[in-house]
């Protein structure tokens, strides 16, 4: 075999740690950026946020006294990139914090702040966060009926029979076994218990809050829940008592009406005040209490209309305004080998990275959805009737990304808009052939089968085929199965289950 040496020339990309940063915080929620950010505050001495109270006046004041101007922050080298993530430092002030004429520049600021008549009063209690609300920890079903169990008098031998009772309730509010079950778990345990006694136990557990908890079945549950209704003032009443059995409940799951009228001998207009009166009931009485903690939606976007014009900007509130912290930067000396110097140098090449990387997703946050905007205006000004198609290819194109980056940045990342609070993801649709050779929306043709079936009358509901002839007048072809796969995305039942008396 010949050896030979050959030259070739090619490309390859490589991943560093900072590409792999960018794109880990390219994909990252606003709550999980926050997050992210606040463990890099903690671990990075060189990173630091500014304070929203900070002005610039400071640096000018600074400047005024004689002071040497500061030296150029970290940030300078690159300011066409950092510029606008607000990353300068102010100059003038000194590094022990005080200003030119020898008093502390913080105990001036904390003078001021004192006796401003903002500092107090400027907020009522109205607006105040709920303490309490936020940080108390969710309350669970089984707690809060084991609160009310302390608070009830029991005796010595139920007390263990309520306590079973209440561990057999799930998370919907329902007995999850048999009383038969229960009074074998009891008597495992230790404590006997007779089957009646475990009823009557029961039914206690049964007056507790929520109404209708510790049911063994909906039609007991439903039945729980009318005990709390007075029949002589509500009529209505004992028929909606009668209606939930477990018979009479199949029969309405199946819009029979005509055997529900003849069964209970009633009226159309009667039976429906019944069905009405059940309806407002609680199939699932466990989900009145808070199990688990509320989460709360911070848009990364906003959307305001300014002179005639939608534009979209940064939620100020997600976009920290970061920097380098020029008191440790300048105890890096060069040609120092020391263990501490090189730490500050690697903490510092990390900030500067990180702040890059947080600044490359804002921009590129900012710049696609500035695109969704551009294209969805019909959007904002006329509905989601108007909402135009749009793939993700559209809009890489129209930034100059990959089609891999736009599907990163629009995914866990939201809009506020006039109209709600939408994902990005929102926006992008595929599109449906019209007949004069144009294309709609998705999200428009969901929009429009939503508006038919909210106008029908609820007595004669419209079926699928009929929405497709109406929908192809308008210029829409659509096939049947398609309007349903529409109408099934939107929770919406189909026409048989929609149907009422009147």
């Amino acid at each position: 075999m010949k050896q030979s040496l050959d030259l070739r020339i090619g490309q390859h990309l490589t991943i560093t740690p900072q590409l792999q940063q960018a794109i880990r915080l390219l994909q990252l929620s606003s709550a999980e950026l926050q997050q992210e950010i606040q463990e890099a505050l903690e671990s990075n001495p060189l990173l630091e946020e500014r304070e929203l109270g900070e002005s610039e006046t400071k640096s000018e004041a600074g400047e005024g006294n004689g002071e040497a101007p500061a030296e150029t922050p970290v940030e300078s080298t690159n300011s066409e990139d950092l510029a606008p993530t607000d990353l300068t430092m102010e100059r003038g002030t000194l590094e022990d914090g005080t200003d030119g004429a020898g008093e502390s520049a913080g105990d001036s600021d904390w003078a001021e702040l004192f006796n401003s008549p903002k500092a107090s009063g400027s907020r009522s209690d109205e607006e105040l966060p709920d303490i309490d609300a936020r940080n108390s920890l969710p309350q669970t079903l089984r707690e809060h009926l084991l609160w009310q169990m302390h608070m009830t008098p029991f005796s010595p031998d139920d007390k263990p029979i309520a306590l079973a009772l209440i561990d057999a309730v799930n998370e919907e509010g329902y007995l999850s076994c048999s009383l038969d079950d229960v009074q074998q778990a009891l008597a495992k345990s230790g404590a006997r218990a007779e089957l009646d006694e475990i009823e009557a136990v029961l039914h206690q557990i049964q007056n507790y809050d929520p109404l209708g908890v510790g049911a063994r079945d909906l039609a007991e549950c439903l039945r729980l829940q009318l005990k709390g209704s007075n029949p002589k003032q509500n009529p209505d009443v004992a028929l909606a008592h009668a209606l939930a059995t477990p018979e009479f409940l199949g029969l309405l799951g199946g819009r029979d009406y005509a055997a529900l009228r003849r069964a209970l001998k009633t009226t159309p207009e009667a039976l429906q005040r019944a069905i009405q009166l059940i309806q407002r009931l609680n199939p699932r009485p466990g989900d009145a209490v808070q199990s688990q903690a509320a989460t709360y939606v911070v848009p990364d976007v906003i959307v305001k209309k300014f002179k005639g014009i939608w534009r979209a900007e940064l939620n100020p509130e997600i976009s920290p305004r970061l920097r380098i912290n020029r008191q440790y930067e300048r105890m890096i000396h060069r040609g120092d080998a020391s263990v501490q110097n090189k730490y500050l140098q690697e903490q510092l090449q990390q900030a500067r990275w990180f702040i890059k990387s947080v600044k490359s997703r804002n921009d590129t946050l900012l710049k696609v959805a500035r695109t969704i905007v551009d294209r969805q205006r019909a959007f904002f000004d006329h509905g989601p009737e108007a909402m135009k198609p749009l793939v993700l290819h559209d809009v890489s194109e129209a930034v100059g990304m990959h089609e891999s980056t736009v599907s990163r940045v629009t995914t866990n990342k939201y809009m506020l808009t006039p109209r709600g609070v939408f994902e990005l993801k929102y926006f992008f649709s595929s599109h449906v052939a019209t007949s004069d050779g144009g294309t709609c929306s998705s999200v428009a043709i969901r929009s429009l089968i939503k508006k038919l079936i909210e106008a029908e009358i609820t007595s004669k509901p419209i079926s699928d085929s009929k929405i497709a002839e109406i929908l192809e007048e308008q210029g829409i072809n659509v096939a049947r199965r398609t309007i349903a796969k529409y109408r099934e995305s939107m929770n919406i039942p189909p026409s048989n289950q929609r149907k009422s008396l009147v």
